[in-house]
């Protein structure tokens, strides 16, 4: 579309709203109907650690979003000189599982609990071996169950438990909803019904100490729908949370909330099988579209779902971009000492070069980069460290290479289990993330540490909230047309995209790092007993 064709697409609404609060910022992308973005806005926040939970403030997740909109909103006024007033489709994503519970009134019982907590290890174990199906320390059913073992005083008053997405889309449409792939990380779902598990709801329910409460499992999980479908529509109290000015209208088609992972297949085009994909920002998560069930239960494995409903592999790790951000503020601040104002991209892509520089082992240096706990490592605190030999060649480029290597240690150690073990295949593994913005060098190093060819298309640095606004028009359009056939034939009818292979010395220089990094792991797990934060 030209500029005319473009500002008469705003003032008409045929346009698609995707919003994704992901871990270190929310983000508003607007589409036209051949899926361009024309606009986007931003709003950057951050984890807290409170009374040991990493949590947000629901407060800030409606600031967060009005900003986000209202830079948006603001984008359209001064590209096209039109007033965003009508929004065909909305969709919202957020990170993935947690647990926020809210009682009869619509009261939130406790903080919001983040994928990041590492605090239901016990719950998680107990309903693995129940189920005999792996439930990770992250889902929603493992944190309410640990609340149950806790003897928890809200537990007895919850009414509804949701994850982020759900809860905004919940406000914005007055629909208790959930995406099948959102919904697979809130409870195992059955392939066959789409729904969750039958059989395991009714050995979560004959649970002694669930039988105690005045609630029925599947009377307070949010209900479920395949992408496509409609999720409600934006009401108008819904209008007024997104848009603080009071412009924009109601009635937008909402589509069924999603998790950053279902955003992330969506974004890269992994939904059919055989596909896979790995999206990287501050934790990183590879997910394999399955042609056949793995051969039994893996505590490292997560089975979820795609937005249609087929069974993934997740690899999910907690760890990733969080201590390349730190360092790289460190050299931001002496930049400025000297001077010298460095815009974060240019910083990053001086950084990053820097590696290539690199002996190919990074010189012998090891980093461990767990701002939290890491599952796959069985970490249960996290504490960045660093450590080098009296011989490692401590340079900048080893170190800006260790930083790459250690952002993607523990997904290969997850990786390995899928690859070695179980020979899953995928025809394409596609790489996104904020860490793609500088290119080919993250791309290398991941190809690399993961011994296969990495794909990076032109959307990497933004993909999420892109591929949830995709999600939107899909739902939208109401056609009969199934989700992968929709992506390849309408929206990838032309990819950019480049693909890198493996380098001999590259990979034997990361089987060396990850060897020296897997020795070490005592020494992280004893930082984090030993060192209180």
């Amino acid at each position: 579309m030209n500029l005319v064709e473009t500002a008469q697409a705003i003032e008409a609404g045929q346009v698609s709203l995707g919003i994704e609060l992901g871990s270190t910022r929310i983000k508003a992308v607007l589409v036209t109907d051949d899926f361009n973005t024309i606009a986007s806005g931003s709003y950057v926040w951050e984890n807290r650690f409170e009374d040991g939970v990493w949590t947000y403030p629901l407060e800030e997740v409606w600031s967060g979003i009005q900003q986000s909109y209202t830079q948006m909103a603001a984008d359209v006024q001064s590209k096209y000189h039109a007033s965003l007033k009508h929004i065909n489709a909305i969709g919202v994503s957020a990170m993935m599982h947690g647990y926020l519970a809210f009682d009869k009134n619509n009261e939130l019982l406790v903080p919001f609990r983040t994928w990041r907590n590492n605090i239901t290890g016990q719950s998680a174990d107990e309903l693995t071996k129940l189920f005999d199906f792996n439930i990770p320390q992250r889902w929603s059913i493992a944190h309410l169950y640990q609340a149950v073992l806790n003897d928890e005083d809200h537990v007895a008053k919850v009414d509804f438990i949701t994850t982020l997405a759900g809860y905004v889309t919940w406000k914005l449409s007055g629909e208790k909803v959930l995406g099948v792939g959102d919904a697979s990380g809130v409870f195992p779902i059955d392939e066959k019904t789409g729904s969750y598990d039958q059989a395991m709801l009714d050995k979560f329910s004959s649970l002694d100490n669930v039988k105690r409460y005045p609630w029925q499992i599947e009377n307070i999980l949010p209900n479920i729908l395949p992408a496509g479908k409609i999720a409600g529509k934006l009401t108008a109290g819904g209008a007024s949370l997104l848009d603080a000015s009071g412009n924009l209208e109601a009635g937008s088609v909402m589509a069924p909330p999603e998790g950053d992972a279902g955003t992330g297949m969506v974004g890269t085009n992994s939904v059919r099988k055989r596909t896979g994909n790995i999206s990287v920002g501050t934790s990183a998560f590879s997910m394999n579209v399955l042609d056949k069930p793995l051969s039994k239960v893996y505590r490292d494995i997560d089975i979820v779902m795609t937005p249609d409903g087929s069974p993934v592999a997740m690899v999910h790790v907690n760890n990733c971009s969080s201590d390349i951000n730190a360092w790289a503020s460190i050299f931001s601040e002496f930049a400025a000492r000297l001077g010298v104002d460095l815009k974060p991209d240019r910083l990053y892509e001086t950084l990053f070069l820097e590696s290539t520089k690199a002996d190919a082992n990074a010189g012998g240096l090891v980093n461990y980069s767990y701002q939290s706990g890491e599952n796959i490592t069985k970490i249960q605190a996290g504490r960045p460290l660093f450590v080098r030999t009296p011989n490692s060649k401590f340079s900048l480029p080893n170190f800006m290479l260790t930083q790459l290597y250690a952002a993607f240690a523990p997904l290969q150690i997850g990786m390995d289990i899928l690859v070695n073990e179980e020979h899953v295949q995928t025809d394409v593994m596609i790489a996104q993330g904020g860490l793609f913005r500088t290119p080919v060098i993250g791309q290398q190093v991941l190809a690399n540490a993961l011994n296969i060819p990495i794909t990076v298309m032109s959307t990497a640095g933004e993909g999420g909230p892109w591929g949830m606004a995709v999600l939107a028009a899909y739902a939208q359009r109401q056609t009969s047309e199934n989700l992968e056939d929709f992506l390849d034939q309408e929206v990838f009818k032309n990819p950019e995209s480049m693909t890198l292979s493996p380098e001999p010395a590259g990979v034997a220089g990361y089987q060396e790092f990850i060897k020296n990094y897997q020795a070490g792991l005592p020494v992280e797990a004893a930082a984090g007993e030993a060192i209180s934060d």
